[in-house]
């Protein structure tokens, strides 16, 4: 966040700044963790690495909402969601856990240059017609992250609809995000199906990827587009071992580091060189 003032802010004023420049009802514990409130309910984050093997570390974090009601029952996502009934309370309810989010990453992750990868509910790319991304993006603007450092997630179930899919790209593409979507069908020319719309980035879970009849095609497909391939859902070593013979170039999943309060980073895979040959 800019600002002129000769003194720096502290991350509590600067937050105490946002606060007052938005609409959201938010809250900041002692050790600097963001949460807001839904109803009756209080959400945060928690943050999975996605491990860039060309690169051989961390290169961003998947973001995941954990919620609980007023008596500290936990609450799964799809609960909170379903308090949202109508269009314009699922609207709120998701622009607040992406602020959330932002805010999270924006004042606990020591590297400016990682991704924020953020999921938007598939109710939204419905009910929002147009500008899809634009509130976000004045959100950013707010806080000083530019647009270009968030990768969208589109949701699979988009995939069915292969207009409304290439209408978000274009609109989340056009405000400088990155995008994520999943592969989904048999074919390696699912890309070329979406036109000259491709994601930045295709995922995949790794079972799936493990199970594809020509996994070579898949990945060249995708690099083809200039894309690149995340194999997340990692949850077993003989998996991960699967994974590091094929030209993936993103991993994330349980295996690595299960989402947790913090921006973790992973510093060596949990398998040997002598696995991978």
């Amino acid at each position: 966040m800019n600002t002129s003032a000769s003194t720096p802010l502290t991350a509590a004023d600067e937050f105490e700044l946002i606060q007052s420049a938005t609409d959201y009802s938010l809250n900041r514990t002692e050790n600097g963790w963001i949460s807001g409130f839904f109803y009756h309910c209080e959400i945060t984050s928690v943050f999975q690495p996605i491990f860039s093997i060309n690169h051989n570390r961390t290169i961003g974090h998947a973001a995941h909402i954990r919620s609980k009601s007023n008596d500290d029952v936990a609450l799964w996502p799809w609960q909170v969601f379903s308090l949202a009934s109508k269009d314009d309370q699922l609207i709120d309810l998701d622009r607040l856990c992406r602020a959330i989010h932002a805010l999270n990453y924006y004042f606990n992750n020591a590297s400016k240059i990682d991704y924020l990868f953020v999921d938007v509910h598939p109710r939204l790319l419905e009910s929002v017609k147009d500008d899809h991304g634009r509130a976000f993006e004045n959100f950013l603007d707010l806080i000083g992250v530019k647009t270009s450092r968030v990768v969208i997630g589109i949701p699979a179930i988009v995939n069915r609809n292969w207009k409304l899919l290439q209408h978000v790209i274009t609109n989340y593409r056009s405000r400088g995000y990155q995008i994520a979507a999943n592969y989904s069908g048999t074919q390696s020319d699912w890309m070329v199906e979406l036109g000259s719309l491709y994601p930045d980035i295709v995922r995949i879970e790794a079972s799936d990827l493990i199970r594809h009849d020509a996994i070579s095609a898949l990945t060249d497909s995708v690099h083809s587009f200039g894309a690149k391939l995340l194999v997340r859902d990692l949850e077993t070593s003989s998996q991960l071992t699967a994974v590091l013979r094929t030209d993936a170039d993103y991993l994330q999943g349980n295996l690595l580091s299960e989402p947790v309060r913090s921006i973790p980073a992973i510093e060596s895979l949990p398998v040997s060189e002598t696995e991978v040959h």
